[in-house]
C-alpha cells in the first residue's frame, strides 16, 4: 500500500530549505558588504599621507580636466566599462604650489602637461599665478612635454626653462567657436522648435532654429574671443620674452615657418623661443637627477607628486575657529537637487543656506563657473544669497571662466563681483524653447486626438502643435522675465534700466570688459575674492573651508574606482579626431535633457570659455 506524505512533513522540508537559501542570501550579502567596506578601508590606508622627503622637486603633472567641482559619475557607466573623464581640482593644483613656495623641503617645481587635456584660460591664469609666486620664492621651475597644445604651453610657460621631445611639437591655434546646427536634421525628420526670446545676441536657441551663426552672434563671439587671444599672447610674452615677439609670425606663418625648420616642428619651436631645448624622456629624467639630486639608488630623481602633498600638507594645517565658506557652483544649472557637476538649485540653496547658519562661518564666496540653466533655479540660488546678506553676512562672487545668463543672475546678490579678466560673463538675456514633435509623429503613422476642459489643457503637449494662446502667454512671460532681469541687475549695480539694456540683449562680455561695463566689481582670481571677503568679515586669521553635499558611500566607491590606475599612467588617453568631434555633437544634444525648468524658463549662455 503507497503511503501519502503527510502534509507537516513537507512543510517542514519547504521550510528547512527556505532557511537555507535565505542564510546562503545572507551571507552572500554579507560577503559583497565585506568586500566593499575592505576595499574603501584598503583605499584610504593607501591614500594615507606618506612622509615628505627633504630637498625634493614637486612634481605638477595633471591627468585630465581642470575643474573647480568634480562631476558624479554614473553606476550604470561603470557597470558598462564606460572610461570616465578625470578630472584635477583646480584648487589642489594651485594650493599645492602656493604651499611648496613656502615650504623648505620644496626646492624646485617640475611640471609635465601630458595628462592635462582640458583648461580654460582663466584657470590656466589662476596657476599661472601660483607658478609666479613659487619663483618669486627663488626657488627654479622646470616643464616637459611630449608635445604642447595650446592650454599645456600655457601651463608650460610659466616655466625657467621648457622642453619638448624631439619629435614633438608646440601647436597654438588660437581660440575659435564652432556650434553644430541641429535645424537641417530638425527639417528632415518634421521637429519644429518653438522659440520665444528676447536679446538680440542672444543665441543659444540658434543652433535649434538656424543653419548657420547669425550677424549678431558672430559679432559677439569674434569680440570676446580675440580679447581671449589677445590676452592668451601677453601671458606668454610676459613669461617668454623672445617667444611674445615671434608668436603672431610663429601662429600667422605657419607653414613658411615650418619648412624654414626642414618640417621638424620640434626644432621650429625651439626657433621661436617657445622651448628652451629639445629631450626625449630619459634625457629629462637624467637632466632633473643633474638638476634636483636622484633617489638613493638613483633610479629617480627626489620628488613628490601633488596629490601626495597636498594631503600632506592639508593634514598638517591648522584651522582657526573663524571660517570662509566656500559654496561651488558648476555646471548647468538645474531644477532641484543634483549631484557634483551639476547646479542644482536647491542642493546649492541648501548648501548656501548651511553656510549662512553656521556660527563659524562669517563670510561666503559663491564660486561660480556656470553658463546658465534654469530661470527657476537661478532664482533660488539668488533669493538664498540675498537672504545670507540680509542675515549680516558678508557674499561675494568670484566668477571661474564663465559666469553667463543664469550664472550672472545668481551672482547679482553679493556685496562684490570678482572676475578674472578672462572670464566670460554677461548674456543678459531671457528665452523659451518647446519642441513640436507632431510632423515625425505623422509620418510614422501616430496621432494624437481628445478632450480638455479648456483650450490651454493640451498647450504644452509637444506631441501637437504649439496652441497659439499658448504661445502668446509664453512670449509674455519671457518680456516680463527680461524686464526683471535688467531691472534687477540695475539695482544691484547702481544703474539705470536704460544703461543695463544698452550691454544686455543676451550679449556676451569678457571679464575685462564687464568692468568697464559696470557688470563686475573688480578683477582678480579667486584668492583675492577670499581675502575681500574676509576684510569684509574683519577677519586676519581664517581657515578657508568648502561647504559641500557629503558624498555617499556609492559615490565614494565610484570615484575610487574612477581614480584607481591613474597613478600607473601620466597621460591621458587620446582619442580620434571623429570621436572628439561625435563627442562634441551628443554633448549638445545630450544638453536638452536639461532643461527641466517648472516654467520653460531658461538663462542660459551658448558660450565656450577660451
Amino acid at each position: 500500500m503507497e503511503r501519502k506524505a503527510r502534509p507537516g512533513v513537507v512543510r517542514r522540508g519547504f521550510s528547512s530549505l527556505w532557511r537555507a537559501v535565505d542564510h546562503l542570501r545572507q551571507a552572500s550579502l554579507n560577503v559583497l558588504f565585506i568586500a566593499v567596506v575592505v576595499f574603501l578601508v584598503g583605499g584610504w590606508w593607501a591614500a594615507r599621507p606618506a612622509p615628505l622627503p627633504a630637498e625634493a622637486a614637486l612634481l605638477v603633472a595633471p591627468v585630465g580636466q581642470l575643474v573647480e567641482q568634480r562631476s558624479a559619475r554614473s553606476p550604470m557607466s561603470v557597470l558598462q566599462g564606460v572610461e570616465g573623464i578625470h578630472q584635477v581640482l583646480l584648487r589642489d593644483v594651485v594650493d599645492g604650489i602656493r604651499a611648496a613656495a613656502r615650504d623648505s623641503r620644496i626646492t624646485a617645481l617640475v611640471i609635465e602637461t601630458d595628462g592635462l587635456s582640458g583648461a580654460s584660460l582663466s584657470k590656466l591664469q589662476e596657476v599661472a599665478a601660483a607658478v609666479g609666486e613659487f619663483r618669486q620664492a627663488g626657488k627654479k621651475v622646470y616643464a616637459y612635454g611630449k608635445h604642447f597644445d595650446q592650454g599645456q604651453y600655457h601651463l608650460a610657460s610659466r616655466a625657467d626653462e621648457v622642453y619638448v621631445n624631439p619629435d614633438g611639437y608646440v601647436l597654438l591655434s588660437g581660440f575659435g567657436r564652432f556650434p553644430t546646427y541641429f535645424k537641417g536634421l530638425f527639417d528632415q525628420v518634421g521637429v519644429k522648435m518653438q522659440v520665444f526670446r528676447v536679446g538680440t545676441y542672444k543665441s543659444f536657441v540658434e543652433p535649434y532654429t538656424r543653419s548657420d551663426m547669425s550677424p549678431e552672434d558672430r559679432e559677439a563671439t569674434k569680440a570676446y574671443l580675440d580679447a581671449a587671444w589677445q590676452a592668451y599672447q601677453a601671458d606668454v610674452a610676459a613669461a617668454r620674452p623672445k617667444a611674445g615677439a615671434n608668436l603672431t609670425a610663429y601662429v600667422g606663418d605657419a607653414p613658411a615657418r615650418l619648412a624654414e625648420a626642414g618640417g621638424d616642428a620640434a626644432k621650429m619651436a625651439h626657433s621661436a623661443g617657445l622651448v628652451d631645448g629639445l629631450k626625449t624622456t630619459d634625457q629629462w629624467r637624467d637632466y632633473l637627477k643633474q638638476k634636483i639630486g636622484a633617489t638613493d639608488d638613483g633610479k629617480a630623481y627626489r620628488h613628490v607628486d601633488l596629490a601626495t602633498y597636498i594631503a600632506r600638507v592639508r593634514d598638517d594645517m591648522s584651522h582657526p575657529a573663524d571660517k570662509i565658506g566656500v559654496v561651488v557652483a558648476q555646471g548647468a544649472i538645474v531644477d532641484g537637487e543634483q549631484p557634483p557637476g551639476m547646479v542644482g538649485g536647491d542642493t546649492v540653496a541648501g548648501l548656501i543656506r548651511q553656510a549662512r547658519e553656521d556660527k563659524a562661518v562669517k563670510a561666503v564666496v559663491l564660486r561660480v563657473d556656470s553658463p546658465g540653466g534654469s530661470a527657476t533655479a537661478s532664482e533660488v540660488i539668488r533669493r538664498e544669497l540675498e537672504l545670507t546678506r540680509e542675515a549680516g553676512k558678508p557674499v561675494i562672487v568670484s566668477m571661474g571662466s564663465v559666469a553667463a545668463s543664469g550664472g550672472y543672475w545668481i551672482s547679482m546678490a553679493a556685496d562684490e563681483v570678482w572676475a578674472s579678466p578672462t572670464t566670460i560673463t554677461g548674456s543678459i538675456g531671457i528665452f523659451a524653447m518647446m519642441p513640436d514633435i507632431s510632423g515625425p509623429m505623422a509620418k510614422l503613422g501616430l496621432a494624437v486626438d481628445g478632450v480638455g476642459t479648456t483650450a490651454l489643457a493640451s498647450g504644452l503637449d509637444p506631441r501637437r502643435p504649439l496652441d497659439p494662446q499658448v504661445a502668446n502667454l509664453l512670449q509674455q512671460n519671457i518680456e516680463f522675465g527680461y524686464r526683471r532681469f535688467v531691472e534687477l541687475v540695475g539695482k544691484n549695480r547702481k544703474m539705470t534700466v536704460e544703461a543695463v539694456d544698452r550691454v544686455a540683449q543676451g550679449r556676451v562680455w569678457m571679464g575685462s570688459q564687464a568692468r568697464e561695463k559696470g557688470l563686475v566689481d573688480k578683477l582678480g582670481n579667486f584668492d583675492a575674492a577670499v581675502k575681500a571677503a574676509a576684510a569684509r568679515a574683519g577677519l586676519k586669521d581664517y581657515d578657508v573651508s568648502y561647504v559641500e553635499k557629503p558624498l555617499s558611500p556609492r559615490d565614494q566607491l565610484l570615484l575610487r574606482l574612477l581614480d584607481s590606475g591613474e597613478e600607473e599612467t601620466r597621460t591621458a588617453r587620446a582619442s580620434s579626431a571623429v570621436d572628439q568631434a561625435l563627442a562634441k555633437i551628443r554633448s549638445e544634444l545630450a544638453g536638452l535633457a536639461l532643461w527641466n525648468d517648472p516654467g520653460h524658463v531658461y538663462l542660459h549662455c551658448l558660450c565656450d570659455a577660451p
